[in-house]
C-alpha cells in the first residue's frame, strides 16, 4: 500500500504541475523562515554591538516593542494566497473525507485577492469583511486573521489609488475598528488567537488606515472630450435611475447644479423607496410635508435605519447544491465554453446553482 503523507523524516517538498510534467519548487514557507533568520541575525548583531550600552533599559523595552511591530507587519506582507475558484463544503466527517470545513479555511483557499481587482465582485469581498469584522473575526484561525487583513490592505491602497467606493471603506474600516477596540480594552475575557500586542498593532494600523482616507482628496480631472454634464436631461435621468443606493444618488447630485435638482425628484425616491421596503414597513415610518406631499426622500433614510435593505452585487459566489461546492462562477467563460465554474456530476448543473449572498456565507459554516 502507498503511503499518501509527507514522510516524518523530513518536511517533505512542493510539487508543481507543469506542461512537462511534475518539477520541484520550494516551499513558500521556507523563504519566510530564511527572511525571519536573516532579520533575527541583523537583530542579535544590532543587539550584540558596543553601542548598545547607551541605551537605557527603557529604551531597550521600547526598541524591542518596535521590532516585535515590524516583525509583525513584515510576516503579514509575505503571508501566500490561494488562488483556488471552489472549494468543497464538508460539515461533518464521512468514510470519505474526515474533519469538516471552517470559515477561516474558506476565506484562506477561496481567491478573494483576485476578486477585489474585479469591479464586478469588489462590493461583495467589502460586504463580507464587513459582517466578519462584526461577529466572526475572532474565530478566524492566525493565518486567516493575517490574510484578512493582507486582503484589507489590498483593498485600502486600492481605494486610495483609484479614489472609487472610499465611504464603503469607512463604514468597513469604522466597524472593526469598533470590534477591535472592544477586543484589546477585553482581553482575557475572550478567547483571542495570537498575542495581545498584535492586536494592538492591529488597530494602530486600521486606525492609520481611516486617517489616510480621512485625509483623501479627489483631483480633479482634466478632460476635453465628453463630460457627464454634456449628456442631455433624459439621459442623466436615466443614470439616477440605475442607482439602488440613495447615498450614491446624494453624492452625484452634489457634482453639477442640473444633476442636483434631478437628484430632489420625488419619483425617483419614491421608486428607491418601494424597491428596497415593503408597504407595511411605508405605513409605520410615513412622514407627510405640509402641503399634504409624502416625503419619499427623508423616508427611504428613516426605513434605512431600521429595516435592511436589499443587497445587489454584480457578481457573488455560487453554491451547488448537488456537489456541495462553493465557487466563483465566470460568466464570460460559462458563456464560452459552457464552463460551470467547477467539475460538477449534475446532468444539469445549473439548476444546482444558487447565488450565495455574505451573510449566506457567514451561516454555511455555522455548526
Amino acid at each position: 500500500m502507498p503511503f499518501l503523507g509527507q514522510d516524518w523524516r523530513s518536511p517533505g517538498w512542493s510539487w508543481i504541475k507543469t506542461e512537462d510534467g511534475w518539477k520541484r519548487c520550494e516551499s513558500w514557507s521556507r523563504e519566510l523562515e530564511r527572511e525571519n533568520n536573516q532579520r533575527n541575525l541583523s537583530h542579535s548583531i544590532i543587539l550584540n554591538s558596543d553601542d548598545e550600552e547607551i541605551f537605557s533599559n527603557e529604551e531597550q523595552e521600547y526598541t524591542s516593542k518596535k521590532r516585535k511591530k515590524d516583525h509583525f507587519r513584515n510576516d503579514t506582507n509575505t503571508q501566500c494566497f490561494y488562488r483556488e475558484k471552489w472549494i468543497y463544503v464538508h460539515k461533518e466527517s464521512t468514510r470519505e473525507r474526515h474533519g469538516y470545513c471552517t470559515l477561516g479555511e474558506a476565506f484562506n483557499r477561496l481567491d478573494f485577492s483576485s476578486a477585489i481587482q474585479d469591479i464586478r465582485r469588489f462590493n461583495y469581498v467589502v460586504k463580507l469583511l464587513q459582517l466578519i469584522a462584526k461577529s466572526q473575526l475572532t474565530s478566524l484561525s492566525g493565518v486567516a486573521q493575517k490574510n484578512y487583513f493582507n486582503i484589507l490592505d489590498k483593498i485600502v491602497q486600492k481605494v486610495l489609488d483609484d479614489h472609487q467606493n472610499p465611504r464603503l471603506i469607512k463604514d468597513l474600516l469604522q466597524d472593526l475598528s469598533s470590534t477591535l477596540c472592544i477586543l484589546v480594552r477585553g482581553v482575557g475575557k475572550s478567547v483571542l488567537v495570537g498575542n495581545s500586542n498584535i492586536w494592538v498593532c492591529r488597530l494602530e494600523t486600521v486606525l492609520a488606515w481611516q486617517q489616510q482616507l480621512q485625509n483623501l482628496q479627489m483631483t480633479k480631472q482634466v478632460n476635453d472630450g465628453l463630460t457627464l454634464s454634456d449628456l442631455p436631461l433624459h439621459m442623466l435621468n436615466n443614470i439616477l435611475y440605475r442607482f439602488s443606493d440613495g447615498w450614491d444618488i446624494v453624492t452625484l447630485g452634489q457634482v453639477t447644479p442640473t444633476l442636483s435638482a434631478l437628484s430632489e425628484d420625488r419619483q425617483l425616491w419614491k421608486r428607491l423607496c418601494q424597491y428596497h421596503f415593503a408597504e407595511k414597513q411605508f405605513c409605520r415610518h410615513l412622514i407627510v410635508s405640509e402641503k399634504g406631499h409624502v416625503e419619499w426622500k427623508l423616508m427611504y433614510f428613516v426605513l434605512e435605519k431600521h429595516y435592511p435593505t436589499r443587497e445587489q452585487y454584480g457578481d457573488t459566489l455560487h453554491f451547488c447544491r448537488h456537489c456541495s461546492i462553493l465557487f466563483w462562477k465566470d460568466c464570460r467563460l460559462a458563456l464560452l465554453f459552457k464552463d460551470s465554474g467547477h467539475p460538477c456530476t449534475a446532468a444539469d448543473p445549473d439548476s444546482c446553482f444558487m447565488p450565495v449572498s455574505p451573510q449566506h456565507f457567514i451561516d454555511l459554516f455555522r455548526f
